[in-house]
């Protein structure tokens, strides 16, 4: 059995002891492993799991899905507290700068620490080029093919190199897939480079179909005809679960739970689910 809890989200739950916020954060706990996938903006997820009676200081790992504050900059709150275990998984250039652009105005949405920050606290810093396997049966994907012209990022994402800005291709975007009997359950940060981009590239590279997707799947900007097509791709390569959080979007909810054949919710602070992974 693996679990699968949010320990943040924009969303509040029935639980109202806890704190939402702009953000994503999913404990993900199996019978021989224990992930923080995301950490939200800040210190809350911490409360949060506090309040629920869950550990976040005897983990594998720590899993940053990219490198945008609203998932990556409580990973400074949970280190300066002594939690989250010795091992940070990042895509590469996680530490390039990133910003989202107005004319002339340039807002910060970056994570807010450096190397030199998680060296401090003595933690190792893995990056995953392609495809890593932190424990058997769960691994890490990333280096997305962009297959699907329709899956574009707006061009107000950008991010500082030595060169200076370039759109930001979201190179340093990763997933994390979880084997089942039923195919892989997947959990996603932002989907930055397109969920149908990130979604058949894990089933091309793992050999097996997605069973489930959890997290953010940034529909929320998209419009109708694209959110179809997305849920109908989706389907096409296995999906039955979708558990939506953070920037999926009310329409694209609306819209997987009109589909046959596809269970669907939203994951809130504080929401679980519980997947079979024993034959």
């Amino acid at each position: 059995m693996v679990r699968i809890t949010a320990l943040m989200d924009n969303n509040a739950s029935e639980h109202k002891a806890l704190i939402s916020e702009h953000g994503l954060s999913y404990l993900v706990e199996g019978r021989n492993f224990r992930f923080l996938f995301d950490c939200g903006s800040g210190p809350h997820p911490w409360d949060n799991a506090h309040r629920l009676g869950l550990d976040v200081g005897t983990l594998d790992a720590v899993v940053l899905s990219h490198s945008h504050y609203d998932h990556a900059a409580g990973c400074r709150d949970l280190l300066e507290r002594g939690l989250g275990g010795s091992v940070l998984y990042t895509g590469p250039h996680f530490f390039e700068p990133k910003f989202a652009r107005d004319g002339l105005r340039f807002t910060d949405l970056s994570a807010g620490f450096g190397a030199d920050f998680l060296s401090a606290h003595g933690v190792e810093h893995r990056v995953v080029e392609g495809l890593a396997q932190p424990v058997p049966g769960v691994w890490l994907v990333g280096g997305f093919p962009r297959t699907h012209d329709f899956e574009t990022i707006p061009p107000r994402f950008v991010r500082q190199t030595p060169e200076g800005f370039v759109q930001d291709d979201f190179c340093d975007e990763i997933c994390m897939a979880i084997d089942t009997p039923e195919g892989l359950a997947v959990l996603v940060g932002c989907s930055h480079p397109g969920i149908l981009n990130m979604i058949e590239h894990v089933c091309d590279v793992l050999g097996r179909p997605v069973m489930g997707v959890f997290g953010g799947t940034h529909l929320v900007e998209a419009d109708e005809a694209r959110i179809e097509a997305t849920i109908g791709a989706l389907q096409a390569r296995g999906l039955k679960v979708l558990g939506l959080s953070h920037c999926s979007g009310r329409d694209a909810e609306c819209a997987a739970g009109r589909r046959d054949g596809v269970q669907s919710c939203h994951l809130a602070v504080g929401d679980s689910v519980f997947l079979e992974v024993d034959g």
